[in-house]
């Protein structure tokens, strides 16, 4: 079975940094595409980041030259870098991935189950 697991959730003040994991196993093929989402409370989630196996990236104009995302592929994993973090920023944060597998003869769509990131002073 795929799975995602996210890592490196946590507290941290405004202007701080932190850098979140995701981590996919299973009978792995192909991951096609990955991303990163966020939802706070009472608001939808919302796309952060993407990276498809392409290698370009595409940012959300609010984590535009504060966010970076990378993946590898090796180790099938997706990073999100965050910096110069904001109050607005605190949501759960979720990995996202389209990914071709053993299990199926076709990509399916694998999310995580989220990392908490909460910013303030």
């Amino acid at each position: 079975q795929v799975q995602l697991v996210e890592s490196g959730g946590g507290w941290v003040q405004p202007g701080g940094s932190l850098r979140l994991s995701c981590a996919a196993s299973g009978s792995i093929l192909r991951i096609n595409f990955m991303a990163w989402y966020r939802q706070a409370p009472g608001n939808q989630r919302e796309l952060v980041a993407t990276i498809p196996s392409g290698g370009s990236t595409d940012y959300a104009e609010s984590g535009k030259g504060r966010f970076t995302i990378s993946r590898d592929n090796a180790k099938n994993t997706v990073s999100l870098q965050m910096s110069s973090l904001k109050p607005e920023d605190t949501a759960v944060y979720y990995c996202y991935a389209k990914i071709l597998s053993k299990d199926f003869g076709y990509a399916n769509v694998y999310w995580g189950q989220g990392t908490q990131v909460t910013v303030s002073s």
